[in-house]
């Protein structure tokens, strides 16, 4: 079978469907499989050898329904289900499973604050798509690939011996979702290894904050790495503390704990870390039972109420106690 594979963004959610790819390509014979994302986040597909063809777009199928068309698949596995899906099935004409996208569960959970989420991941409703292709979940981690040439040195370039240090991702696309300075340092000063930040270059300004106002062992490579080059960090690691953010998904990919910490967001959403055998291996650290949490199923730049206690009344002793 010829498969075209669509979700167009953003980091976590295209690593969640990585699963879903090898399970394409080892349980159905002689498969074919194409994506389709957008043109920013192709790296994150383009490493991966389930992947025989990726597809690119800036702003509109428009700019390849031609191409894809020439390609004359056999199906199309839609998990990202929005407007440009709907147009791009209609255009390419040909048999589809799209993702069950429980638009109406969100908004009870984030606006009445009534969970009638499924007790399941993102990944496991993504395996739900292709269940009619006969593909089953193997039940095993995510996979995300770096190239020899992004692969980090950390001993030459970091001074630090793969596993001897705690990695913290600092970054988040929404400020309501990302660990402050302030619960950051105290739980730097909390703990007793070295510390690696790492996050983009919209994360040099934190990063360097932190590391000025705390007089423990962390250095920052925020902005010095690709997302590739971070994620090989990570990967040597002894352990990953995280926002709910696309490093988390790429951490739960290796082979070493996650510690994730939750602001506006909530599990109960489905986006958790992935890791199907291993429950022991993450830890979720929220401030439960607050009245206007979750406030978005994505998040705001500011906290709709002003006091962000989301993050501020983290327990930053547990927080601690899972990064030992």
């Amino acid at each position: 079978m010829k498969i075209l594979v669509v979700r167009f963004s953003s980091i976590g959610d295209i690593v969640l469907t990585s699963p879903v790819l090898r399970a394409l390509k080892e349980q159905l014979d002689n498969s074919e499989i194409h994506y389709l994302t957008k043109e920013q986040f192709t790296s994150i597909v383009s490493n991966n050898p389930r992947v025989d063809k990726v597809f690119a777009i800036k702003s509109s199928i428009d700019e390849v329904i031609l191409d894809l068309k020439k390609e004359q698949y056999d199906h199309v596995i839609d998990l990202h289900n929005n407007i440009r899906t709907k147009s791009l099935k209609t255009k390419l004409q040909k048999q589809s499973s799209t993702v069950r996208k429980l638009n109406w569960k969100k908004w009870l959970l984030v606006k009445a604050k009534i969970n009638r989420m499924p007790d399941l991941h993102i990944v496991d409703r993504y395996f739900e798509t292709v269940m009619g292709l006969g593909v089953r979940n193997d039940q095993k981690n995510g996979e995300f690939y770096i190239n020899k040439e992004d692969e980090v040195d950390v001993m030459n370039e970091l001074d630090l011996a793969p596993k001897s240090y705690l990695t913290i991702a600092i970054g988040a696309q929404f400020a309501t979702k990302q660990m402050p300075k302030e619960l950051l340092i105290k739980i730097i000063d909390g703990i007793d290894e070295s510390v690696v930040l790492v996050g983009g270059e919209t994360d040099v300004e934190l990063a360097n904050a932190v590391v000025n106002e705390t007089e423990k062992n962390v250095q920052s490579v925020c902005g010095k790495y690709n997302l590739a080059g971070s994620a090989s960090i990570v990967k040597q690691s002894r352990k990953l503390l995280t926002n709910d953010t696309g490093m988390m998904h790429i951490g739960s990919c290796f082979d070493i704990p996650i510690i994730s910490v939750w602001g506006n967001t909530v599990p109960s959403l489905g986006m958790y870390p992935y890791r199907p055998n291993q429950p022991d291996a993450f830890s979720i650290h929220e401030v439960k039972d607050l009245g206007c949490r979750p406030c978005s199923k994505i998040g705001y730049q500011k906290c709709p109420k002003g006091h962000f206690k989301c993050m501020t009344e983290q327990n930053i002793d547990a927080i601690v106690d899972s990064c030992s």
